[in-house]
């Protein structure tokens, strides 16, 4: 008998409905109906309250490939979810581009570093600009690490996709305002995103 039916049966056996299992668990309805339908496993700690509850081994509810396959889950959400905190982390770093002093400013003849705070040679307009697209990127940072703890995956998707179209909007346009330093760490900056993204879908397929 596989993991699903055990579940099922044990589940009818004790007078529970998939809702009613779910409020003792902690987890969703939607995670018990995808468990008994055989499309997925409980993680480890779900399945410990599973043998808990129902005062099984975990042995006597999974077989031992179950047991592997469940592990290779385990293991893939694990390091799907460290490269999704590494590049939502990149992100929020992009409050290094306000306060670095990555920007030239021509003074008496001679150019200095200053950083975004201090930077009076761009105009108004250029200014609002590179605020905002920092201002953009860190709270995107912020809300894709906000959706990986309450676990959005639809929402964190279309906010990483976000995410790297301002990327690389943002080094297109520090190159045309000709600022070397800035671009080139918005473009390791994009870079490393954009591996990152390219390893989760590896990790998926």
């Amino acid at each position: 008998m596989e993991f699903n039916e055990k579940l099922q049966q044990l589940r009818k056996k004790s007078g529970l409905t998939q809702e009613q299992l779910a409020e003792q668990l902690y987890v969703s309805r939607t995670a018990i109906s995808k468990w008994e339908s055989g499309k997925g496993y409980p993680n480890i700690e779900s399945l410990k309250c599973l043998s808990k509850f129902f005062s099984v081994s975990i042995d006597e509810l999974l077989s031992n490939d179950e047991l592997i396959t469940l592990a290779e889950c385990e293991n893939r959400s694990n390091l799907k979810k460290i490269y999704r905190l590494i590049s939502s982390t990149i992100d929020v770093l992009a409050v290094a581009f306000i306060v670095l002093p990555i920007y030239g400013k021509l003074e008496g003849g001679h150019v200095y570093s200053v950083n975004l705070l201090t930077n009076t040679m761009t105009s108004n307009i250029n200014s609002f600009i590179y605020w905002a697209i920092f201002l953009c990127m860190i709270g995107i940072g912020i809300l894709r690490l906000t959706l990986i703890h309450f676990e959005r995956e639809t929402f964190y998707n279309v906010a990483t996709k976000i995410s790297l179209v301002l990327g690389a909007v943002a080094v297109c346009l520090f190159a045309a305002a000709r600022e070397p330093y800035v671009t080139i760490l918005l473009f390791l900056f994009f870079a490393a995103k954009t591996f990152i993204q390219w390893k989760q879908i590896q990790i998926n397929s």
